[in-house]
């Protein structure tokens, strides 16, 4: 490594002493490269095609509590030791950090792809696109409305700080997404899915993965909801389909895990390690280590190995997940959740994939258990205060369950509770844990990351169903 954007090692030396010279306890320099396109279908046409590149860099400086950080969008030595005199501004002439040698952090290669999609020819993506748009129109005469839209990014990063740590890493992200309209005279229905992760294009040639599936699935949920009956109001038993159904645990549960809300005291699991917070039957893990998967990333924004984080085992609060950070804060270990958006910011603690772990009850047994209830498929978008928990989530794709069978769709089905409630009220766990494809991106602090969710078959034994049958 003799470079970094155009900058040697002997430079990026002199920018991390501009950065201390105030003092501080640590400094760290992140380069980040983005190419990002956009192709959109609307009514068997291309719409729109849209392509952008942006780079920068930005520094940070810590300082017990304090944090400094600036950056730039044009990276030049000058530039970058403007950004690290303003960084170190919040340094209050503490001690000194020696500058340890270069040495390239070791990494995983958590998405290996044949190509990069943003090396891919713009042909090959329009021709995603018209097989999701043919295979939606084709299910049913009743869809009147298709959109599809493709979105792709490739990320390069180079993250160097005072410790010596360096790595770079590549970081490809597609998403195929589409929109369906059915009709019936009577009634209109939309509904939405998308397909993608840390993929090339080979992704969409499996066969569950298939621009044609999508197309398929889309149009099958809004025809399905034509004839959806009105939700049954009231406290009902749920049972919670595998796979999307964990985005409950992200925005519900998820966020009060992360160790800068636990620190702070705004989380309903601080001060309680080693304490029961859930029923038995859940163990809640973020992983970072997944390949493929959305939120999975080789090395984290400030050079720690992702790892499996258990933080609820059999209803026990085991730990929080940590950026570096919070971890020397709370006399932790850092988990390799320290993340950002892009290098206008500094990392935080942030969820990568979190799921609940799948448990024995085959899901067919789960839902004969159920006299009447709902079950909830598809979620659609929501409302939760990250801190305590209460949500507002809607449910895209319902039937209600009665005498253990899946009866009739349900239309305008909303699940209304509190995420720390919910977890001590599960009682059957499914062996069938799904980790869902879909474009969940998670935001907090102004920061917009992609994350992964997974969740096998649940059934919680009460629910607040928000509908209109009393």
């Amino acid at each position: 490594m003799e470079e970094l954007f155009g900058i040697t090692k002997s430079e990026i030396k002199k920018i991390l002493n501009f950065a201390l010279s105030r003092g501080g306890e640590h400094a760290d320099i992140y380069f980040e490269y983005k190419i990002a396109s956009t192709v959109k279908m609307e009514e068997d046409l291309i719409k729109s095609v849209s392509s952008g590149i942006s780079a920068g860099a930005g520094i940070r400086v810590v300082d017990g509590e304090q944090v400094g950080y600036s950056y730039t969008e044009e990276i030049n030595f000058k530039n970058l030791k403007e950004a690290a005199l303003n960084a170190s501004q919040i340094a209050m002439n503490r001690g000194s950090v020696n500058i340890a040698p270069i040495q390239r952090t070791r990494k995983r290669n958590l998405y290996s792809v044949k190509q990069l999609s943003t090396d891919e020819s713009i042909d090959s993506k329009i021709e995603l696109l018209n097989l999701v748009n043919s295979s939606a129109r084709k299910y049913d005469n009743k869809i009147t409305k298709v959109s599809v839209t493709f979105n792709e990014e490739t990320r390069k990063i180079i993250y160097v700080d005072v410790e010596g740590r360096y790595f770079e890493d590549i970081q490809p992200l597609v998403l195929l997404t589409c929109y369906c309209v059915a009709e019936n005279g009577r009634n209109r229905q939309g509904a939405g899915l998308a397909l993608g992760g840390r993929v090339g294009l080979e992704f969409y040639s499996l066969d569950e993965n298939s621009p044609s599936w999508l197309g398929q699935e889309v149009a099958r949920i809004a025809v399905t909801n034509l004839d959806a009956k009105p939700s049954p109001a009231g406290t009902h038993v749920v049972v919670l389909g595998p796979g999307e159904s964990g985005i409950l645990l992200h925005e519900a549960i998820g966020h009060g895990l992360e160790a800068d809300f636990a620190r702070k005291k705004l989380s309903n699991y601080s001060g309680k390690i080693g304490e029961k917070v859930a029923s038995d039957k859940c163990t809640i893990i973020d992983s970072g280590i997944i390949p493929n998967l959305r939120g999975s990333i080789n090395i984290d924004d400030e050079g720690t190995l992702p790892e499996e984080t258990v933080m609820i085992e059999n209803g026990i609060l085991r730990g929080y997940i940590h950026d570096i950070m919070s971890a020397r804060l709370m006399d932790m270990h850092a988990t390799g959740n320290g993340r950002r958006e892009s290098y206008k910011y500094p990392p935080i603690p942030r969820m990568t994939n979190i799921f609940m772990k799948p448990g024995d009850y085959d899901p067919d047994e789960i839902i004969s258990s159920v006299k009447f209830g709902i079950y909830a498929k598809r979620f659609a978008g929501g409302q939760v205060d990250i801190v305590n928990g209460d949500f507002t989530f809607g449910v895209s794709e319902a039937y209600l369950i009665e005498n253990g069978k899946l009866t009739v769709p349900l239309r305008d089905v909303t699940l209304i509770g509190n995420g720390p409630d919910i977890l001590k009220k599960v009682e059957m766990v499914g062996n069938d844990l799904v980790f869902s494809k879909g474009g969940w991106t998670c935001g907090k602090n102004d920061q917009r990351v992609p994350v992964g969710i997974g969740m096998p078959t649940v059934k919680v034994s009460g629910i607040t169903i928000g509908g209109t049958k009393i």
